[in-house]
């Protein structure tokens, strides 16, 4: 199944639950499949299928500003590399764990972009596509959305004992 893996992926950063991604890629796959015929040969596919996934979440969201909890236990282990100590592996999981927690307060259209973008690597253009907005608010979103993980990740910072 094309793109499944970061398929699910994406639906687990916008749902924070597991089930529930699965549930949201399922859903996905059945209405691609059944709406195939929509799909116009030599257009993005990846940007397509993107489309569908978000607006199924948005579907099954009653209110897009609930709030989410974050489960610790659904965080991948960092894998370390050979020159790292467990003292600097300590410090870059807080350091993973401070920029999900960051990334998981930003609302759903900032955090949606991020993830298009840093995680899935895709193009404005694709993210544009994938969204359905123009490319130049993908760009302002995207730009306000680091500015606040920035500043989230700052206070953080400032209020950590030392």
């Amino acid at each position: 199944m094309p793109l499944f893996a970061r398929l699910y992926n994406f639906a687990c950063w916008l749902t924070h639950d597991r089930a529930a991604a699965e549930d949201l890629v399922q859903e996905t796959f059945m209405k691609a499949l059944k709406g195939f015929s929509s799909f116009r040969q030599g257009t993005n596919f990846r940007a397509w299928i993107y489309r569908i996934l978000r607006n199924a979440f948005l579907t099954s969201q009653a209110g897009l500003h609930a709030p989410v909890s974050l489960d610790a236990e659904d965080d991948a282990p960092l894998e370390p590399s050979t020159a790292e100590t467990p003292e600097t592996l300590l410090l870059a999981r807080l350091e993973s764990e401070s920029i999900q927690a960051a990334l998981h307060e930003l609302p759903v259209n900032f955090r949606e972009i991020v993830l298009l973008c840093d995680l899935e690597e895709m193009s404005y253009q694709e993210i544009s596509l994938a969204i359905g907005i123009p490319m130049g608010t993908v760009m302002s979103r995207l730009s306000r959305a680091r500015k606040a993980m920035r500043t989230m990740l700052a206070a953080k910072l400032q209020g950590a004992p030392r």
